[in-house]
């Protein structure tokens, strides 16, 4: 499934309207005092269930809803299908509880086109460290579709989106290694079943997701693809014709055994405020396997991946992009363009055959 792009429009040049959906008064007023802290959201309305959403938001015409997935009268879920039905211009960020339940029902949610999603602690914290968690989330998750775009208009658009040089072939590829975030289980969903069963080398999978949730993202994807996919354990074997997606909560990174390869964590500060950071992974992969990598840089907020893309091409390695028009957010591989790093920018639907063709 192709995720629909998110580009810079009229809110970016005023306050972005948000409408907080949530069944709990105590959580409406937590979310509401968070956002208060940025003058660039203006809260314009709340709901505590899905029918009395939609009402809001045909009246007060928000630009980005913040929805709760367990609710009376309209689930989140349900609600969801109507708003991308009735409001298609409307952004939608999910807030999730950190359980398997909660990691199901937030795939489904992006398979059904939410934006994004924001997991829930449900760990006993104080109103305070509440309150930060989610304005260190929250906001950012909510400003990201709202972005500037910082290509000076004057370029023309074939030129915003070319590589900095000719296209460069590695001398093989051993391993590919993907960095994704915003938008990419829907990805990964489009990507990874265009894969053969006989793929010649593995494949590492950066997602930024908390933990429970990328297990659970593995299975999804390893029932619809003819490669396999697991979330990455230490000590696993990186073999062809499997994927290993990094495990929430820890950096993905390989070490040599004798003459295998095998997965690993790493559990140092977060880099990019992300844990798994696809940084950590292309340094590891850099170490390892040098410039017989390709790197590709999907859809995703912020620029984690460009500082280890860079890396990973010094040594030779190749770096692919999905282009803006395709992707959710072009945060991370509009930063590999900007710093001159992509070898390729291709949409959504070409990544799997320039994988192929590296190959």
């Amino acid at each position: 499934m192709q995720a629909a792009a998110i580009h810079p429009d009229a809110a970016a040049d005023k306050a972005v309207r948000v409408l907080i959906v949530d069944d709990s008064i105590a959580t409406r007023r937590l979310i509401a005092v968070a956002l208060s802290s940025e003058s660039s959201l203006d809260v314009v309305g709340y709901a505590p269930d899905g029918r009395a959403a939609l009402e809001k938001i045909e009246r007060l015409r928000p630009d980005v809803v913040t929805l709760d997935i367990e609710m009376p009268v309209m689930d989140g879920l349900e609600t969801l299908r109507e708003i991308r039905r009735r409001f298609p211009r409307v952004r939608v960020v999910m807030l999730s509880s950190l359980t398997r339940r909660g990691g199901q029902h937030t795939l489904e949610a992006l398979n059904l086109g939410a934006h994004d999603y924001v997991a829930k602690g449900g760990d006993g914290r104080g109103f305070d460290d509440s309150l930060e968690a989610l304005r260190s989330e929250l906001i950012p998750k909510l400003l990201q579709f709202f972005v500037r775009d910082p290509t000076p208009p004057t370029a023309p658009r074939a030129a915003q989106q070319a590589p900095s040089q000719p296209r460069r072939l590695p001398k093989k590829v051993d391993i590919v290694a993907i960095g994704i975030s915003t938008g990419g289980p829907n990805a990964l969903a489009d990507v990874l079943p265009k894969l053969p069963a006989d793929f010649p080398c593995p494949i590492l999978i950066t997602q930024h997701m908390p933990p429970t949730f990328t297990r659970l993202l593995a299975e999804r994807l390893d029932q619809s693809c003819a490669i396999r996919v697991e979330e990455a354990e230490p000590g696993a074997k990186l073999t062809p014709g499997k994927a290993l997606v990094a495990a929430g909560g820890h950096h993905l990174i390989v070490r040599r055994r004798g003459v295998d390869v095998i997965a690993d964590f790493d559990d140092g500060p977060p880099e990019n405020s992300c844990r798994p950071a696809v940084d950590v992974m292309y340094r590891s992969i850099a170490s390892v396997y040098g410039g017989s990598a390709l790197a590709v840089i999907m859809t995703g907020m912020g620029h984690d991946g460009a500082a280890g893309a860079g890396v990973l091409r010094q040594q030779g390695a190749a770096v692919v992009v999905q282009d803006r028009d395709s992707s959710v957010v072009w945060g991370m591989p509009g930063r590999v363009v900007e710093l001159g790093l992509a070898d390729e920018i291709v949409g959504l639907d070409r990544i799997a055959p320039t994988i192929l063709q590296y190959i």
